[in-house]
């Protein structure tokens, strides 16, 4: 029940008005082995600022409104930059600067911050947005494109951009927010940019400098030496970080002014150093002598074991450290010895430790270059890789968020350390980087990071090897989500072929690998060559795992699902029941595996038209999800919608509507307004409405649906097609063809464009547009379509298929408004064997066949013929649909037409009387189809002169005419003229003539006086 299930040609009649069984919008969302990813709430107050690195912000306060008013007041650009070396503050004051306008509101669009050294900008974003705001950037497209989109949905409001530490700026560049907006951008940098509005950050005021130092050593010291407190100052350029480091170390030591001026002479500090060279473009160059000086004080004071910590350190990313990985990187050291150390650093101002783990840029660098100098130096960077590793190896697709906080690590350890990876781990913390990006759907990301890991294992193995296997799988699965197919075969080929020779041909990555293989094939429509694979992995792990193992569940699963593709539903059901009983035995009666299988099965029962054995699957499940997941969560509204497009293709509307809706506006509450399931489901309530005539209810949504897949995913993507078709069935069957023709042209150009001209996507779009040129008679037009469409579905699908069974009979039909019956026949009859065949002689859809071949007969009279074969297909319905379906009403009023033809109105009534009960029953009472059954019974009554029968029918169809298509519609003086002829055959004269004068001025009105 796919989204993309083509619109059907008219399969079944009544008397001289055709019906169409229109195609179903409903969607059966939960792909085998699929379910969608978690995503998180938005919160209120959206923000991330970095707590403060010390208690002791002095002075700035200059800075801080110089800043918030150029923000402000700027017209163009809204940014400002605060320029400066390293130690100077710069980053302090972007952070003092966003907690206090976090409490002033200033910025209640939300304050974001990203840290711009050696660190993914674009992620960083997009993960601010899914955490923070709600928002799921559209996957399959590539991270600036995401990012653009993220600042295109941003809520309104003013918002605080931060981009911190910017090393690089034409980097930036690339994924700064729209200017002029309500976006506000501070950036903090070393390099000096030359840009309007930039803020060079210098030393704190002799006066700021001494309070800092104050706060720090305390007020008494330097009141008692002033002298020396102000030679301090100046002697460290008045930055603050080294008046930080300076100060702790005077509070540890409990030494005078006098006495550290004496030993940081010592260690080369004279008159500050902080001049920059007028043409020197960069902060970087000879500016940090005073900060230096300070720590070399420090680093003395360490013992052996606090020194060989602050160095391991030092190897890590400028981000906050998780302590859990230092402790994996120093093996041979007890936690409780590990902690006392780190508390050494911590009270000299080396690490900070507010709330978490981190070293300043400028203390990175010093420790850096002691740590090049360390005797233990390999063994410290080996231990670290080997941890980095270990952390790697944990990374799933599924599973990421609690090892977030490791990977700027693992990117710098990647980066940087190489040649201190073994070989057996080489592999590992690449892998572990192309599953972080890929679970956050940077693609290309992703694919950068496992291309790389290729060239580096070559280069250092230089020969085939199992990793090599791995790494070309992994980048072919990615591939193959961006639609690749072409580069993705050769790889998993490859991977297939490196298995078997390294692993022999029984072993379970080669059972992966025929697997993934045959799911690209799949995705392709290559079932005969997929069908094999499958074949062969699911023997395999049978073999290797035995028969009761999750991966042998999994393999059943997706060899049902090829032959449910196919339509060989009888092979595809077994197989879909084994899997449900494995997943009960292996993970008991209540897991939520198992309503994916329930549904699985559901869905395969639903294509055979059973519904009865479909629908208490579909309410297990739905109970399992709720039971285990809670009643808000995103498989619930995959249970709800499966459930609907049940009732739904058993004409049980009311049912559906309600849960509909509701899966809607629980995927509005979890997902945000915008986004691609929310599409989803504005689809399906719309095609609940378009099925029961609501279109004044069903084009908005459907106009909306159009516009936000347009939005989140491009003007030119599949979806986007899904949704044009969708309008144009709505269109074609308003009459609208004008309007429903351009929007199917587009569609098809947008196929052929992504999928070039031989896919059966393309074929479905020229199938559509046949139909909409044989709905106006444009026969010529059509049939070359038809017969396009036929062959390309022959072509890939071979001669035996559901799909080329539908392109069969929609050609049948164009012969038969052309009133070529023999060709008709001849076809029709085809495709009556092509379903027995495929479906077997009891399927819903065998009674569909049934029912276009009577009609044959009958349009030539042949009416023994017609009738048996009507009285089968009815038979056929009521034994699958059960008593009460939209089918059996069209069945009986086909059989009634017959009837009236052979002026046998005694059989004739009943039918018709019971086929307008059904439709009052399941579509309401202002329905275009009720309409139709009440003109039908009065043609029987008016025929038998029963008059009095027929008036009150004629009544309620103008009345319902009028209010489905309004009262200045053709239609509704055919109508008139029918309640006229009434009357004038009982002649009721006087009340004749005001109906004549009404149908005369509309026509007038319509056509023109």
């Amino acid at each position: 029940m796919s989204n993309e299930d083509e619109k059907h040609n008219i399969e079944t009649y009544q008397g001289n008005n055709n019906e169409s069984l229109d195609r179903d919008y409903i969607q059966n969302e939960q792909n085998i082995y699929q379910r969608p990813d978690k995503t998180s709430k938005a919160i209120s107050s959206p923000q991330n600022i970095p707590l403060s690195i010390t208690d002791n912000f002095i002075g700035r306060e200059k800075q801080l409104e110089t800043i918030h008013q150029q923000l402000k007041n700027q017209e163009k650009g809204n940014i400002v930059y605060i320029e400066g070396i390293g130690g100077i503050g710069k980053t302090e004051l972007a952070v003092q600067y966003s907690l206090k306008h976090l409490n002033l509101n200033s910025y209640p669009g939300g304050i974001c911050w990203l840290s711009c050294r050696n660190q993914d900008i674009g992620l960083q974003i997009i993960n601010f947005a899914r955490n923070k705001l709600g928002l799921e950037a559209p996957e399959k497209k590539e991270l600036i494109e995401q990012v653009a989109w993220v600042w295109e949905l941003w809520p309104e409001g003013n918002k605080l951009i931060v981009f911190d530490d910017v090393t690089n700026y034409g980097d930036l560049e690339t994924y700064l927010p729209p200017q002029p907006s309500q976006f506000k951008i501070l950036i903090t940098t070393r390099l000096k940019l030359n840009r309007s509005h930039s803020l060079y950050l210098e030393g704190l005021s002799e006066s700021e400098a001494l309070k800092l130092l104050s706060e720090l050593v305390g007020s008494e010291k330097v009141n008692r030496e002033l002298a020396n407190a102000k030679k301090l100052c100046h002697s460290l350029g008045y930055l603050p970080i080294a008046l930080q480091l300076v100060g702790r170390y005077i509070k540890e030591q409990k030494i005078s002014l006098a006495e550290e001026l004496r030993r940081l002479e010592s260690k080369g500090l004279g008159d500050p150093l902080i001049d920059v060279p007028e043409n020197n473009s960069s902060w970087t160059t000879n500016i940090n002598i005073e900060v230096k000086a300070a720590l070399e004080l420090s680093w003395d004071k360490l013992s052996n074991s606090a020194q060989e910590l602050a160095c391991l350190l030092s190897l890590f990313a400028l981000d906050p450290i998780p302590w859990s990985l230092v402790e994996n990187s120093v093996p041979e050291k007890d936690r409780e010895k590990l902690e006392t150390t780190r508390v050494e650093l911590e009270n000299l101002h080396l690490l900070q430790s507010k709330n978490n783990y981190q070293l300043h840029q400028l203390i990175q660098e010093f420790l850096r270059e002691k740590q090049n100098k360390l005797a233990i130096a390999d063994q410290q960077k080996r231990n670290l890789c080997s941890a980095i590793a270990i952390i790697a190896q944990d990374i799933t697709l599924s599973e990421i968020s609690h090892l977030i906080p490791f990977i700027p690590h693992l990117t710098e350890t990647t980066t940087l350390y190489l040649n201190w990876l073994n070989n057996v781990d080489l592999a590992l913390p690449f892998i572990g980087l192309g599953k972080f990006y890929e679970s956050q759907g940077a693609y290309s990301k992703a694919i950068l990071w496992l291309e790389q890991c290729l060239s580096v294992l070559k280069k250092r193995s230089g020969k085939e090897n199992h990793d090599i296997a791995t790494i070309l799988n992994n980048l072919a699965l990615l591939y193959n989500k961006q639609e690749r197919y072409t580069d993705a075969e050769p790889l998993l080929i490859d991977a297939l072929r490196l298995r078997k020779k390294i692993l022999g041909t029984e072993h379970p990555l080669v059972a992966t690998s025929l697997n993934n293989l045959a799911l690209l094939y799949n995705d392709q429509e290559r079932y005969a060559e997929a069908e094999p694979l499958l074949i062969e992995a699911l023997g395999l792990r049978k073999k290797i795992l035995g028969t009761e193992h999750t991966l042998v569940v999994k393999s059943l699963d997706n060899l049902a699902l090829l032959y449910s593709n196919q339509g060989r539903y009888a092979e595809a059901e077994p197989l879909l029941i084994d899997a449900l009983r494995l997943r009960k035995k292996l993970l008991g009666a209540e897991h939520p595996d198992i309503a994916i299988s329930l549904n699985n099965l559901a869905a395969l029962y639903s294509n055979q038209g059973r519904y009865v054995k479909a629908e208490p699957l579909l309410i297990e499940a739905l109970r399992l999800r709720k039971k285990l997941l809670g009643a808000e969560h995103p498989d619930i509204a995959i249970s709800l919608n499966n459930l609907a497009a049940l009732y739904s293709n058993q004409g049980r509307y009311a049912e559906a509507e309600p849960l509909l809706i509701k899966a809607l506006e629980l995927r509005k509450k979890i997902l945000g307004a915008e986004h691609s399931l929310v599409v989803n489901s504005l689809n399906n309530l719309a095609g609940i409405y378009h099925n029961q005539g609501r279109n004044a209810e069903a084009e908005p949504l459907l106009l909306e649906a159009l516009n936000l897949r347009k939005k989140i995913l491009g003007a030119e993507h599949s979806l986007v097609v899904n949704s044009l078709n969708n309008i144009t069935l709505l269109y074609d069957n308003q009459g609208r063809y004008a309007e429903a023709e351009p929007l199917l042209l587009e569609a098809l150009n947008i196929r052929k464009k992504l999928l070039g001209a031989d896919h059966l996507l393309v074929a479905i779009s020229l199938n559509n547009l046949a139909l909409l040129y044989d709905n106006q008679g444009r026969y010529a037009e059509a049939e070359p379509l038809l017969l396009e469409a036929l062959g390309l579905r022959k072509k890939i699908l071979g001669a035996a298929h559901p799909l080329v069974v539908t392109s069969l009979n929609n050609l049948a039909a164009l012969y038969n408004n052309q009133g070529r019956y023999p060709e008709a026949e001849t076809i029709y009859l085809e495709t009556l064997g092509l379903r027995k065949k495929l479906l077997g002689a009891e399927h819903y859809l065998v009674a569909n066949s049934l029912d276009n071949l009577a009609f044959i007969y009958y349009k030539q009279r042949r009416y023994s013929e017609a009738e048996t074969i009507y009285l089968e297909a009815l038979r056929l319905r009521k034994k699958t649909l059960g008593a009460e379906h939209l089918d059996i009403a069209t069945s009986l009023n086909n059989l009634a037409a017959l009837y009236n033809d052979q002026k046998r109105y005694a059989k004739a009534e009943p039918l018709l009387i019971e086929a307008l009960r059904i439709r009052k029953k399941l579509l309401g009472v202002e329905h275009h189809l009720v309409l139709t059954s009440l003109d039908n019974l009065v043609f029987i009554y008016n025929k038998q002169k029963r008059y009095e029968k027929a008036e009150p029918l004629l009544i309620e169809a103008l009345k319902l005419r009028k209010k489905l298509l309004g009262a200045e519609h053709p239609d509704i003086a055919t109508s008139l003229d029918n309640l006229v002829f009434l009357y004038y055959k009982q002649e009721r004269y006087a009340e004749v003539e005001p109906l004549l004068i009404e149908a005369l001025e509309l026509r007038k009105k319509l056509l023109g006086a």
